[in-house]
């Protein structure tokens, strides 16, 4: 890693404002057109029930589990991600400051909540053992986790990508390396180029077992297409194809 590297601060502070520019008062138009219908697919909020949004971001998730009459918590590491998150859906429920992997010392109780989500958040933990195991302490007997997440299989940061095949006409998508956990360094954003995420890959075993290990049950699977990338048949046969995002659902068994 270059010196300008290690000088440019790591974590979503850093980040806030561009993040914050990009999703707006509503989520980015992948968010709204596919993440978020997806989680509440697989989450089916009901009315009374409590929520844990995890990674929570400014909050976005927050006025579509208020709408249900659910309980809403977010929790955010970033502290200006919180401030935004308040300002932007504080009506719709409790923002909280604090770690993923740590979750019992922010005053939460054991089997306080009946979902637990991570919305296009839990690609940007680590370790990630710490974090599912926080996760399930939170999480009541019978009660649901669910993960909308880039899909691990084909969209892994730097190592995957389109290509044409001239002759036969088809997009493919090549994935350079999967069985080998990778710390990925992203690109900087915002206009001084002050931040920097970092993306951890990891091969779609180690979630599910991740999940058995905590006593989550996997009892749903969700690889869902992105939006259509291009005018042509190829591209949109392509699109189809290849799952932008990848959704699952475990239930927490009885001890």
């Amino acid at each position: 890693m270059s010196k300008q590297h290690k000088r440019r601060p790591q974590g979503w502070d850093a980040l806030a404002t561009w993040y914050d520019g990009w999703m707006g008062q509503n989520g980015s138009h992948h968010h709204r057109q596919l993440a978020l219908p997806a989680v509440l697919d697989l989450l089916q909020p009901r009315a009374h029930e409590s929520i844990l949004d995890v990674g929570a971001g400014q909050g976005v998730l927050a006025p579509y589990i208020a709408e249900r009459g659910a309980r809403y918590t977010g929790v955010e590491i970033s502290s200006r991600m919180v401030n935004r998150a308040r300002q932007r859906h504080g009506a719709h429920g409790t923002f909280l400051r604090g770690d993923a992997r740590q979750l019992q010392t922010l005053g939460l109780a054991p089997a306080m909540f009946d979902g637990v989500v991570f919305l296009l958040s839990i690609q940007d933990m680590n370790p990630l053992d710490e974090v599912l195991r926080a996760a399930a302490w939170a999480l009541r007997e019978g009660g649901r986790l669910v993960i909308v997440m880039t899909h691990p299989c084909f969209r892994i940061p730097r190592q995957s990508g389109w290509g044409h095949d001239d002759q036969r006409k088809l997009y493919y998508r090549r994935v350079d390396s999967y069985l080998t956990p990778l710390d990925v360094p992203l690109k900087s954003y915002g206009p001084a180029q002050g931040g920097m995420s970092i993306s951890f890959h990891r091969p779609l075993s180690r979630y599910i077992t991740g999940l058995g290990n905590c006593g989550l049950l996997v009892d749903r699977l969700d690889e869902i297409p992105g939006l259509e990338m291009g005018s042509s048949k190829a591209e949109r046969r392509a699109a189809h194809e290849f799952p932008l995002f990848l959704g699952l659902r475990a239930r927490k068994l009885a001890a």
